[in-house]
């Protein structure tokens, strides 16, 4: 078509080049006309009219590809491909300016397919999430992984586009720069390997509270991704873990915790030896008036009296025969206290023991697990529990050891 165009320009007594300079003008306008017209049409009818049938749909999915601009993304792939199929009208085979703008329009074409296919891969993630699925096994390093080998595939196709060679020609010198990628991708390569093994083998979700203080974590997942897991510590500082990190070292998950329904209370009390002593009938009679420990002192009594009429102890020291002890009684007090403590979860380890010796006193342990697993709902719980506890100690006639403070210098210096 456009030899024509040339011949009639020579024939009216232009000169060849000045003819040759005019036809590629003309051919350049024609094709960026066409482009223009193919595009407008495009966005404004073909696309308005995707969007409108994916919003009217009874599915959320779509919705989700009008949000990433999917549809407008997929309409300028139609000016391109105009232009392509164009170049084979306007300029006769091999020609040198139908070459070029054929080029052209490829590379055109493959830089946004690579668009669409980026949206297309956003949406699938956000579908993925609006079915809660990514929580439990987030795919976000997998999407990463897919969109970086959709962008080096392009890059590849429009560099053998350009220079007119094969591409897999190129993709064999490629190979031979492995060890150069391997180098340069190293982090991205890593953490994709780690997040395929995370998410196997459900390590860590969004959601879950993690240690790792080598990191400066210790809060919430909020986002995992190719490279990076960010973490929302309790002060709301944000600490950002190489996704690798998560499996070459340590770390500790708190979802066990979350999904037993309990969170645990492990606090001991230091007693002071000093004050433990054996029960006088005085006091076993001032403990009987404490409804939770009238059980245990009926049973108890009757099985040390059983066991002392069958022995027949010396009566003239106590050390002969079985006798109670003030901190004995306490341990009861604290198991049916507990017992009876409505934020205790029963069903769940629950002891309170005594531990080695020390020179801060004896150990007195509780643990258990309490139902509330909210930070401050269950510091409250713990307080509560501690705060009577501390307050009832006296009352067994034991003390809390405690080192010596300045008040109980003065009191000593000047009685």
């Amino acid at each position: 078509m456009l030899s024509n165009f040339e011949s009639w320009l020579t024939s009216q007594g232009l000169s060849e080049g000045l003819a040759q300079a005019l036809e590629f003008s003309a051919a350049l306008a024609a094709l960026l006309l066409l482009a223009l017209l193919t595009g407008w049409a495009a966005l404004r009818f073909l696309a308005p009219l995707f969007e409108r049938t994916a919003q009217r749909s009874s599915s959320k999915w779509d919705d989700t590809l009008v949000e990433r601009l999917f549809f407008k993304r997929s309409a300028y792939l139609l000016p391109s491909l105009a232009v392509y199929l164009a170049c084979d009208l306007i300029y006769p085979p091999a020609s040198p300016s139908g070459t070029l703008f054929k080029r052209a329009a490829l590379i055109l074409f493959v830089i946004i397919s690579v668009r669409v296919l980026d949206a297309f891969l956003s949406a699938l993630h956000d579908i993925y999430r609006l079915h809660g699925a990514d929580r439990a096994k987030p795919i976000r390093g997998y999407i990463q992984a897919v969109t970086i080998l959709v962008y080096i595939m392009a890059g590849i196709f429009i560099v053998a586009i350009a220079t007119g060679q094969s591409p897999w020609g190129i993709l064999t010198v490629l190979g031979g720069l492995t060890a150069v990628l391997l180098l340069v991708f190293k982090d991205t390569l890593l953490g994709f390997v780690a997040s395929i093994q995370l998410s196997t083998n459900d390590m860590v979700q969004v959601g879950d509270w993690i240690e790792m203080p080598k990191y400066g974590a210790d809060g919430e997942v909020i986002d995992i991704s190719i490279n990076t897991i960010k973490v929302r510590n309790w002060d709301k500082t944000i600490a950002t873990i190489p996704t690798y990190a998560l499996v070459s070292d340590s770390f500790k998950n708190w979802r066990g915790m979350a999904e037993s329904g309990g969170r645990r209370i492990k606090r001991a009390l230091l007693l002071d030896m000093n004050s433990i002593r054996f029960c006088s009938e005085e006091m076993l009679r001032r403990f009987a008036h404490i409804e939770l420990l009238t059980p245990y002192l009926t049973s108890k009594g009757t099985e040390i009296a059983a066991y002392n009429a069958e022995h027949h102890p010396d009566p003239s020291s106590r050390l002969n025969g079985r006798q109670q002890t003030n901190i004995g009684i306490l341990r009861a007090y604290i198991i049916a206290y507990l017992k009876h403590h409505p934020q205790i979860r029963q069903d769940m380890t629950f002891l309170v023991r005594q531990l080695e010796p020390t020179p801060q006193g004896l150990p007195m342990e509780i643990y258990v697990f309490s139902r509330q697993q909210a930070w401050a709902d269950y510091e409250a719980v713990q307080a509560d529990i501690f705060d009577h506890i501390l307050a009832a100690v006296p009352e067994f006639g034991l003390r809390i050891f405690q080192f010596p403070a300045g008040h109980d210098l003065k009191g000593v210096l000047h009685p």
